[in-house]
């Protein structure tokens, strides 16, 4: 048995699966990162704010969402616009003896009554911003007062209302969970054909032509002692066609191979041609379809060479009256299975 070649296909399976698993690892931890870096879940969960003393507490990212109930709100005159539309309508009221601002979206406040009597609201408590200190300076002015004056009564931070983006935020969830899901089957999945290489996708496709387990097997066993024809990353044994490479892993027998050809593509920079790339284009029975990209010419023609010896069925080149005959094959075996 060429030691090489031993249990080839497993290894290169779990090497390939091997370097997958740092995509699905470094998102989850970014994940991680975000849940306990962000409190995502306080926005489901406002805490009560039952004192003007209170919000100065609350002004860190990931403890400013509150709830709150407030009386005797006042209109300033003042709104704050968005892209040319009106996002809130700042409010006063006094609380305890103290001033506070508030800012309610239109459909709370009416699109800015002068006087509402009571709201129960749920916002974020926001530090002092510019669209705020120009709300300030003008309240100043209009009660004749200084700024600094206005400053005492009313403290360096307001609710917002239409801050609490709830619909925003459950989409971000949904896509936050959804992704981590995902992550995680994926994961879990490359952890699974790293331990059981048998039941990778590129071995499950086995079962198109048998018992995968068996096939998979005899592959391997085969590429270990008898292999035919070996390049950088295909191999044809007694009766499979192997390819191993960074781009496909595949084992197709040969007896269920219907077609070959290959095709070029010429590389270039602006007018300048610096390179032919070969790629090998593979069709078997049950609709299984095979490409082996960026490969050598030679290597190229010595498989289709040998496959098309091997297997006198199979059609060679590409052509309109091969893809013709592929067509009328697939729906003839289409017809057998109905």
């Amino acid at each position: 048995m060429t030691e090489h070649y031993e249990r080839r296909i497993s290894r290169h399976i779990r090497r390939t699966y091997q370097r997958r698993l740092a995509y699905p690892i470094l998102y989850l931890c970014f994940l991680i990162f975000l849940w306990l870096n962000l409190s995502l879940c306080d926005i489901f969960s406002p805490q009560r704010l039952d004192s003007p003393q209170e919000p100065g507490t609350y002004t860190t990212a990931d403890s400013s969402y509150i709830e709150v109930k407030l009386k005797d709100l006042y209109f300033t005159g003042y709104t704050n616009t968005l892209l040319g539309r009106t996002a809130g309508y700042y409010y006063y009221t006094l609380w305890e003896d103290q001033c506070v601002i508030v800012l309610l979206s239109p459909n709370t406040c009416e699109q800015g009554l002068p006087f509402l009597d009571s709201v129960h609201i749920r916002g974020r408590i926001l530090e002092e911003n510019p669209a705020f200190q120009t709300l300030l300076d003008n309240l100043s002015q209009d009660l004749h007062w200084t700024k600094n004056g206005i400053s005492e009564k009313i403290g360096s931070y307001y609710i917002s209302e239409p801050a609490f983006r709830l619909i925003p935020s459950i989409l971000f969830f949904a896509v936050y969970f959804f992704t981590g899901a995902f992550a995680l089957l994926r994961l879990l999945a490359d952890l699974l054909y790293l331990g059981f290489p048998v039941l990778s996708p590129a071995c499950r496709k086995l079962r198109c032509f048998g018992k995968p387990t068996a096939l998979f097997r005899q592959a391997e066993t085969e590429l270990a002692t008898l292999p035919k024809i070996t390049t950088e990353d295909m191999f044809i044994t007694e009766h499979f066609f192997i390819v191993l490479s960074q781009y496909n892993t595949a084992i197709v027998p040969i007896k269920e191979i219907i077609w070959i050809y290959k095709y070029s593509t010429l590389h270039k920079i602006l007018w300048y041609h610096f390179s032919i790339s070969y790629t090998l284009h593979i069709t078997a029975k049950k609709r299984l379809y095979l490409q082996c990209p960026k490969n050598m010419k030679s290597d190229i023609d010595g498989i289709i060479d040998y496959l098309s010896e091997a297997n006198h069925d199979i059609l060679v080149g590409f052509s309109e009256e091969n893809r013709l005959k592929i067509r009328e094959m697939q729906k003839y075996w289409n017809r057998l299975k109905k």
